[in-house]
């Protein structure tokens, strides 16, 4: 990260650290991406300095003369955001009928991969980094990652893992074959309209069926990632049966993904709020062992966890639950107060600090 004087800030800067008032609360968290109106907040508190990543929202580099200081930064999140802007690239050739290059995926995703296993918890903050009209490309590199480090945490081989980032990376390339007015529609879509989006499996399967670098099982997972245990789901209304590993895998990473971030038509969940509604509404769709490797592998709340709770406070995980995972009893740091989540449904975390 690196510490710059406001007045050198500009939008699309990303806050590495929170911004403290005078009562050393919070008054901007750390990874908010800088708009003008948070440019007069800063300067309404006072506030000088502040640290923020070494590239911006859009992947691009930060270079600053007037650095002040300069510390260790999160070289997943760097790296994260640069995958997004070249996969933005790739899918914007694919719609212009270009083959799809695995070579150029595989580079893509297999090295963040690797980045992101020793950083887990930076997969739940890069959500804040997406807005609504780039949300496909954060989308695609997300589940990609997280498909990845599900697998890890299942106990599949290395090469097992990289195919299903791989799968996952690649579940949504058939959007490129959806049409332009429909792809970036911003309100509800008509039945029709869905309809046509409901076929990007099938288009996606067409795109890498050929691709001899990627395996039958990574090729079914790109087909299949929309399908449903109980049936429910699409293109094909399969059941858990016929169903291949790997598209369990990505579609709990895609479901997952998708509820944490901010869309055309639907607001993003926090990550613990999107977890809790996984575990309690689709056992019968999901595969619960890819949902439990969600829940130990990428949120692990451990005691001593430091988290912020959805008004604001900050509390430290005391004992964690294994029949509600994401509800723990934490303490409030202010006030020492214990409290059992369980038992506030009106309060949950918002992210770990």
């Amino acid at each position: 990260m690196v510490r710059v004087n406001r007045s050198r800030l500009r939008e699309g800067c990303v806050l590495a650290d929170d911004v403290l008032g005078p009562t050393k609360r919070p008054i901007i968290p750390k990874n908010t991406i800088i708009t003008e109106p948070l440019l007069h907040v800063l300067e309404k508190f006072l506030i000088d300095e502040v640290e923020i990543e070494p590239v911006l929202a859009n992947g691009e580099p930060f270079f600053e003369e007037d650095v002040i200081g300069t510390t260790a930064h999160r070289q997943p999140i760097s790296s994260y955001l640069q995958a997004v802007q070249r996969y933005k690239q790739l899918f914007q050739s694919w719609q212009s009928g270009l083959p799809i290059e695995i070579r150029e995926i595989r580079e893509l995703i297999i090295p963040l991969l690797e980045q992101m296993a020793h950083a887990k918890h930076d997969l739940l903050t890069v959500r804040h980094y997406a807005s609504k009209d780039d949300y496909l490309y954060h989308h695609a590199v997300s589940v990609g990652v997280i498909a990845g480090l599900l697998a890890m945490e299942l106990g599949y081989s290395e090469g097992e893992c990289y195919q299903v980032a791989l799968a996952g990376a690649l579940a949504d390339c058939g959007m490129a074959k959806v049409s332009k007015q429909v792809l970036w529609k911003s309100s509800a879509l008509t039945e029709a309209e869905f309809n046509e989006v409901k076929q990007h499996p099938i288009f996606g399967y067409r795109m890498v069926q050929k691709i001899p670098a990627l395996t039958h099982g990574a090729k079914l997972a790109v087909l299949q990632h929309h399908e449903r245990k109980d049936g429910s789901g699409y293109p094909l209304g399969v059941q858990a049966e016929k169903i291949h590993p790997y598209s369990l895998i990505v579609a709990v990473a895609d479901v997952f993904h998708a509820m944490t971030s901010e869309r055309l038509y639907r607001r993003k969940q926090s990550p613990f709020r999107a977890i809790e509604t996984i575990w309690r509404e689709q056992p019968s769709k999901l595969d619960a062992q890819a949902v439990a490797a969600l829940i130990n592998g990428l949120i692990g709340l451990q005691k001593g966890t430091i988290v912020r709770l959805s008004d604001g406070q900050r509390a430290e995980v005391i004992s964690a639950r294994s029949d509600d995972p994401v509800r723990p009893i934490v303490k409030i740091i202010e006030t020492g107060q214990l409290l059992p989540l369980n038992q506030r449904r009106d309060l949950f975390i918002d992210e770990i600090l």
